[in-house]
């Protein structure tokens, strides 16, 4: 099962009560004060792991608490420490608060930490007020109170090109051919339900993960169809390629709407780097001809493929991985922005 957003109500652990005790040993008339601090409270603590790849842990746990700590004892005594409590999730989740929308934290690489609640700090015994002068302080504090709020988790896929097109337009074939995934694959609009990844090899040594998104439809940004529910998972894509039936009456006008889609959803998305992969060029005859690059193209490359014959599929191959190399040599070593994570101290 596939889900990209869940909302959790997480609690911190509340710290433990500082202990008021005096010594009480034979021999030792005056012993004084030996109460013992009170332990802190567990934090809750986000963590990338790698081995996650969808949300769907929180989809039936929404409320997480880390436990509260010990409080004091008496021979000067410390409690323990609650427990933090670490939720996994996949890479690429963002963090929000639920009410506010205030964005919080970022987890963009596998290993990413962010402290999202700190635990309440353990109270101070009474032997922490002696004094030379207060010699026996009847005096002990009270354990931090917890917090808690109600965040939001957005799952962004991390992805190096992404696919985007009407439905039935050849999305799921292309990557079922340039890859080994297995997307559904079928003669009915909106097969693909959710976001599908595959791992796309090209030279000797290279690859990079092309991700297939559900089909949009003209007016998807006010909710048509499935919606621009799994648009957002393409911001974080290098590469778009657009996918036009060739034997579509009116190709320009698909291009058109695919544009305004994600203008609608995110103007951003059209300043990323684009290529046009006309598809099901089987369909045109044994000397299939490229049709004119749709108008708002400008100079991005146009392709004529077919997933079925594997006509056109190298050059396509070729220039998907070049872009991909090149883009990756102007970021980061990973590929990545750098983002602040909040690490725990």
């Amino acid at each position: 099962m596939f889900i990209d957003e869940v909302t959790v109500l997480v609690k911190s652990g509340a710290g433990g009560d500082g202990c008021m005790s005096f010594r009480r040993e034979k021999y030792i008339p005056n012993g004084g004060p030996d109460g013992g601090n009170g332990g802190d409270g567990g934090a809750v603590i986000l963590r990338a792991d790698a081995n996650l790849s969808t949300l769907v842990d929180y989809r039936y746990k929404s409320r997480i608490a880390a436990d509260r700590g010990g409080h004091g004892k008496g021979k000067d005594l410390t409690g323990a420490r609650g427990q933090d409590a670490v939720l996994r999730v996949p890479p690429g989740t963002v963090v929000r608060d639920e009410k506010t929308g205030e964005f919080i934290a970022d987890l963009v690489k596998a290993g990413d930490e962010f402290v999202l609640l700190k635990g309440g700090r353990g109270g101070r015994g009474n032997a922490r007020f002696a004094t030379a002068t207060h010699q026996a302080p009847r005096r002990a504090d009270a354990g931090g109170p917890a917090a808690e709020r109600f965040v939001r988790f957005e799952l962004k896929l991390l992805a190096d090109v992404g696919l985007v097109g009407f439905p039935n337009a050849g999305k799921s074939t292309l990557l079922s051919r340039l890859s080994a995934a297995h997307p559904k694959i079928a003669d009915y609009p909106f097969t693909t339900l959710q976001p599908n990844l595959g791992i796309v090899r090209f030279g000797d040594y290279d690859s990079f993960v092309m991700a297939d998104l559900p089909g949009l439809i003209e007016g998807a940004h006010e909710g048509k169809g499935l919606g621009v529910r799994f648009l957002k998972h393409i911001e974080r894509t290098r590469v778009l390629l657009f996918t036009l039936e060739s034997t579509d009456e009116s190709p320009e006008k698909q291009f058109q709407a695919l544009r305004d889609e994600l203008r609608q959803f995110e103007p951003g998305l059209l300043e990323k780097p684009f290529a046009v992969a006309w598809t099901k060029a089987d369909l045109l005859g044994p000397d299939p001809e490229a049709p004119p690059a749709p108008p708002g193209a400008g100079d991005a490359p146009c392709f004529l493929i077919s997933s079925v014959s594997g006509h056109g599929l190298r050059e396509l191959l070729i220039w998907l991985g070049q872009r991909v190399i090149e883009d990756r040599a102007v970021r980061e070593p990973d590929g990545i922005e750098d983002r602040v994570i909040t690490s725990r101290s």
